[in-house]
């Protein structure tokens, strides 16, 4: 074996032992928590307080809600004097023309849903804060509503918790 070929060999093994003995690892689940500081999270059902309801939207955000931050953090979900603090309501939930047809007819609709959330931060009070957040979705007038809502506001749910995680620990 000549020089050429061991020193191939050599780097090869270098460039080997390096890509295995070097790895980097990067989270991105959006949170950005002091966890040394933070440690528990206490999050209350929302009511609704919309005129217009649908009785399995309460339970269906108040769990995703819930979901979201145990699944996307360390911090135990506690029932009064958390860390961090989120309560709030639903206040909204409707559905209105979102496009017109050529023939003049409703083509699309739009069914949102708005809750207001009261954020506290018992570690940092500067970043308390209270926000309406709304998410929305289109389906074709064609179609009932009661044919795609639990598609729908599923959706519209998942989009509302992770605008209330973002805003409030992934300091995004």
């Amino acid at each position: 074996m000549d020089w050429t070929n061991k020193l191939r060999i050599t780097f090869g093994l270098a460039v080997v032992l390096l890509l295995t003995a070097c790895s980097v690892s990067y989270k991105f689940n959006g949170a950005s928590i002091d966890y040394s500081k933070t440690k528990t999270i206490q999050i209350a059902d929302f009511p609704i307080r919309s005129s217009y309801v649908w009785a399995p939207m309460g339970p269906m955000f108040n769990n995703e809600l819930k979901d979201q931050f145990a699944s996307h953090t360390r911090l135990s979900q506690v029932k009064r004097n958390g860390d961090l603090k989120i309560e709030g309501e639903i206040t909204q939930y409707q559905q209105r023309n979102k496009s017109v047809s050529a023939e003049g007819y409703s083509a699309q609709t739009e069914l949102s849903i708005t809750v207001n959330v009261r954020f506290t931060n018992n570690v940092n009070h500067q970043e308390d804060f209270e926000r309406q957040f709304t998410a929305s979705q289109a389906y074709e007038t064609t179609m009932s509503l009661s044919a795609v809502q639990d598609e729908l506001v599923a959706t519209i749910i998942k989009d509302l918790c992770d605008q209330i995680f973002n805003a409030t620990v992934a300091n995004w």
